[in-house]
């Protein structure tokens, strides 16, 4: 696209691109990009699709995946001497009271292997899959969110995985050790000016003529970009010759000369976050450090995110946990009109509902975790049900337990300390998690994302039927595939197993609640079907529609999840832990059946028109009026998005290391212990 050239900015000058970006991107513009960064290909199977299409197929999750035995050894040793650590030496109220991990609690971790865990033995970590770092983040994260996200945003975004992935065998070998090591490392993607739309990008990276990389744009929200030592930067690449140019990555030494990290900021929660404003001012990339090719940037980041986006439900599994263990304690240590405050209905009701969802949100990411190691189906679509139903109720447990505790759970963990009672921060966990329904994608973006794959098969078949732009040659042949693929496919929709009695019998009381699911899997194609049908192209406007029908899958998912993981524990567990099971995962089905139901009404029967253009009336100033009577204290303190043009720093470098890396972690072996210790020592 033509953009103008700045004569002072001697980038410009060279590449013919504003150093800044693009000035304007049209909303056709920006959804091209947006898919051709997609994975388009589907080569695996995905329960999750299937489910979307009204092809409810439980062959693909069960019986529910199990780690190999070795896995499962190596994995639950490295577990309990993190958990031994976390106990002995994290203080989580002071961390979110100083807003600071302390550094020798990070270079302890470094030791154990903590930074490296999906990191392959071969190249110094500890090899784990997907199921025990996710477990480990449940555990680091009830000690303390911030640590939590310090690995997370290392290990499931920063350099470790895009390289894994698609470095160079020269790349994994210079980069995985020190990452494994502790070399912490932050993933550089989002601008003052740019969230979710990436063909706003505007840091670009202009080739040089000895065929390096000069760096120019300011990042923000940088998790870990105030210590980390490696950077992935996504930046655009003019198009020239020799160059064919696009958004891409980079694996970036933070210390490198024009690097200035000008800021560090400050949240409501994740206190001891090192999140920052990283401004790159002519800096030199070697080509060597280029990730995959020119312009494959954001599918890199996209495809990174298929397991990466994990860690978040991970964590918001270990603070349901923790919620459903303090509002059991606390419900039954208090007593108000001669019984605990827990049998009382109105509390009762918050108890089991923290309960059940909590079960359902660690059913929902153990299985995605399973899927993601065994790597035999596609988890794109399931990843991002995790991340977006986990990061929703999680919320909504916390605002739960905020409700039974009462006004000890708008208090602070060391005001009741000070005066005398147990230290528990409730209000902590609060403020924690509200970031997790935006990080990664926002719960809005991920609403479009998931109900962009799960319309996939239809836009692949009449694509061309609902584009206002396709020639009508492309039309005339789209409705000759439509006409193919739902002759064969809408039949299908109308009868199945979810009819038949006796069917999924196998999984004795829960076999309802799966004859549920499949009878509205089906239900849930053909009303995406009529939505298609209704408003064609608009369809993609119609985001109020389209979010119901991806939390109408999500629920289904859910329920899978729950009763998939509870057969499993009725096999693998004690009788009564089995039982219990069986009983928690029915009271979580028959809460997610009427919130499908609801659902299913509101595609049709909403207010989304109304709030539509209601929100542009607002938008527009027509309500000001309703906005009187109040004092904004913020008017003149500043513009909404700060300016971020390239140049030289404008504030002193605050960035700072927390460790001092060493050549590899040099107590793996001791860590995962026994047999298998010796494979996964570093070399």
């Amino acid at each position: 696209m033509a953009a103008t050239v700045r004569p002072t900015d001697t980038t410009a000058a060279r590449t013919g691109v504003r150093a800044d970006g693009p000035a304007h991107v049209s909303e056709r513009e920006s959804r091209k990009v947006a898919e051709q960064a997609r994975q388009s290909d589907w080569s695996r199977p995905s329960f999750a699709k299937e489910l979307y299409l009204g092809r409810f197929r439980p062959d693909l999750i069960t019986p529910h995946p199990r780690p190999a035995p070795e896995d499962a050894r190596r994995g639950e040793a490295f577990l309990a001497t993190l958990e031994e650590y976390v106990r002995e030496h994290v203080d989580g109220l002071a961390i979110d009271r100083d807003a600071r991990i302390p550094d020798e609690v990070v270079q302890g971790l470094a030791r154990l292997g903590a930074f490296g865990i999906k990191v392959p033995a071969a190249y110094g970590g500890l090899g784990l899959g997907q199921v025990h770092y996710n477990r480990a983040l449940m555990v680091l994260g009830t000690a303390s969110p911030a640590l939590g996200a310090l690995i997370s945003a290392h290990q499931s975004i920063g350099v470790p995985e895009p390289v894994k992935q698609f470095g160079t065998e020269e790349q994994r070998q210079r980069f995985l050790p020190r990452c494994a090591a502790g070399a912490i490392s932050a993933f550089l993607l989002t601008e003052p000016d740019v969230g979710s739309d990436p063909a706003r990008l505007h840091t670009t990276a202009a080739p040089t003529d000895d065929g390096d990389y000069v760096i120019d744009g300011v990042k923000l929200w940088s998790t870990n970009g105030v210590v980390a030592e490696l950077l992935v930067v996504l930046a655009r690449v003019p198009r020239s010759e020799g160059h064919p140019g696009g958004i891409t990555a980079f694996v970036v030494e933070a210390d490198s000369p024009g690097i200035t990290v000008e800021r560090r900021n400050a949240f409501m929660g994740l206190r001891g976050l090192e999140n920052g404003v990283t401004r790159f001012h002519q800096v030199r990339v070697p080509a060597a450090n280029v990730i995959g090719r020119e312009g494959m940037g954001l599918k890199i980041a996209l495809t990174t995110l298929n397991s990466g986006r994990l860690s978040i439900p991970a964590l918001c599994v270990g603070s349901s946990k923790w919620s459903l263990k303090i509002a059991r304690e606390w419900a039954g240590a208090r007593v108000q009109w001669g019984r605990r405050v827990g049998e009382h209905a109105a509390v009762a009701h918050k108890i089991a509902f923290i309960a059940t969802t909590t079960y359902a949100q660690e059913a929902v990411v153990e299985l995605a975790g399973h899927l993601a190691d065994s790597g035999e189906t596609d988890i794109r679509i399931e990843a991002a049900l995790a991340k977006l139903y986990a990061s929703e109720k999680a919320w909504q447990v916390a605002d739960a337990l905020v409700q039974v505790r009462g006004g000890r759970g708008f208090e602070t963990a060391d005001s009741l300390a000070a005066r005398g009672e147990r230290a528990v921060p409730v209000e902590q966990v609060l403020r924690d998690l509200r970031i997790n329904r935006i990080f990664e994608g926002s719960s809005e973006i991920m609403h479009l994302l998931i109900a962009r794959e799960a319309v996939d098969t239809h836009l692949a078949v009449a694509g061309d039927l609902v584009d206002p732009e396709a020639s009508l040659g492309a039309r005339a042949g789209a409705a000759g595939r439509a006409a193919a693929f739902y002759a064969g496919w809408l039949p299908g929709l109308l009868t199945g197993e979810g009819q038949r009695p006796g069917a999924y019998g196998e999984y004795g009381p829960l076999a309802t609640h799966l004859r549920f699911v499949e009878r509205s899997s089906r239900r849930l194609a053909r009303s995406t079907f009529y939505g298609m049908a209704r408003w064609q192209g608009g369809l993609e406007h119609k985001q109020g529609f389209l979010g119901r029908i991806v939390d109408i899958g999500a629920e289904l998912f859910a329920m899978t999840a729950v009763c998939t993981r509870a057969q499993m524990q009725l096999e693998d567990d004690p009788p009564a832990v089995g039982r219990a099971a069986q009983r928690l995962a029915g009271a979580y089905c028959r809460r997610s059946r009427l919130e499908v139901e609801r659902l299913f009404d509101e595609l049709w029967a909403n207010t989304d028109a109304d709030d539509e253009r209601l929100a542009k009336e607002v938008l527009d100033g027509t309500h000001t009026w309703a906005e009187a009577g109040i004092v904004d204290l913020s008017e003149g303190t500043g513009p909404w998005i700060a300016d971020a043009s390239p140049g030289p720093a404008r504030a002193p470098d605050v960035s700072r290391r927390m460790l001092e890396v060493p050549g590899g972690v040099t107590s793996v072996a001791d860590v995962l212990g026994g047999a298998g210790a010796a494979a996964a020592a570093p070399r």
